[in-house]
């Protein structure tokens, strides 16, 4: 039997258990690509990535990533967390490439800043990884907020005033709705026959609610991505999701549009991994010029598959 180890590592948190889990497979050219899908489906995490050698000589690696059920063609905390192993492995040299990871995902080449050490489980690695994120889409809006409302298992005046349900994608396509407070988005509970009657043609499937009170004094938003498309199943950080929340949040006004706009969202707390997601906005003008999300990684250990 072939032997493929992984490194296991949380994502977008500073302590042990927090945060979202992900495995890495480094040497994925040793794999059979037709064993992707099963083995991300076998270690059952949100996602799990195959680190491979880039299509141009010009980039770092070249990455996939699988949930469970397909294979996405970009995320946030896998990005993320893969920039991490591949950093404290010794397999990327933060000072030789000027702190610049480039990966090749499927949206194309994300470049992913990683910061010298220290590394918050002590030791030496990288600090804080921040990835550079597709400029946004706005797209399709829901002018039915009461039928919203309903479909989340909440009234139409918990939703939040003059904040459009709207998807934005930065790669990925969500639904965001946004709510009056920590009361309300506690009691989110999604019925997936109105999902299906309401939303079930839509591009996006994924389901980003937030509101701007927060439980801890460092974060300004507070939020939950529940993934339709996967049977419901709350993620712990999303951050393909925060980039676009960043950009949403701007667009509408429920964040000073500024050169610059930076601040902390935080996800997860309601199924116990708290996570902490910092985004940036940058702004030209009228128009989003620029995509950051990033966060600090945990450690977690190391496996081996048997095949």
């Amino acid at each position: 039997m072939a032997r493929y180890p992984y490194a296991l590592v949380d994502v977008f948190t500073e302590r042990p258990f927090g945060g979202n889990p992900l495995a890495v497979f480094l040497d994925a050219e040793r794999i059979p690509e037709r064993l992707y899908q099963p083995i991300a489906k076998e270690l059952n995490l949100s996602e799990t990535t195959f680190v491979l050698p880039p299509a141009d000589p010009a980039n770092h690696f070249r990455v996939r990533i699988f949930t469970t059920g397909f294979e996405l063609p970009m995320a946030g905390h896998p990005t993320v967390g893969t920039a991490y192993v591949l950093t404290r492995s010794g397999r990327f040299d933060v000072a030789a490439a000027g702190g610049v990871l480039r990966l090749e995902e499927g949206v194309g080449l994300v470049p992913v800043q990683v910061q010298a050490g220290p590394e918050v489980a002590g030791g030496t690695g990288p600090g804080q990884i921040t990835m550079q994120q597709p400029l946004p889409r706005f797209g399709e809006v829901c002018s039915d907020r009461a039928a919203a409302a309903q479909t989340l298992g909440l009234a139409e005046g918990d939703l939040l005033p003059a904040a459009p349900v709207q998807v934005v994608s930065c790669g990925v396509p969500f639904w965001f709705v946004g709510l009056c407070g920590l009361e309300a988005i506690r009691r989110v509970r999604v019925r997936p026959e109105l999902w299906e009657r309401h939303f079930g043609a839509s591009s996006a499937q994924m389901l980003f609610v937030f509101t701007l009170e927060t439980e801890h004094p460092g974060s300004r938003v507070h939020a939950r991505m529940i993934g339709m498309d996967l049977h419901g199943m709350e993620d712990p950080a999303t951050g393909s999701a925060s980039g676009p929340l960043g950009c949403y949040l701007v667009q509408h006004g429920l964040l000073p549009r500024a050169p610059q706009v930076t601040f902390v969202s935080e996800q997860g707390i309601e199924i116990g991994r708290p996570s902490f997601l910092h985004v940036t906005i940058r702004s030209q003008g009228p128009a989003i010029a620029g995509v950051h999300v990033g966060g600090r990684c945990v450690p977690m250990g190391e496996g081996v598959l048997e095949l």
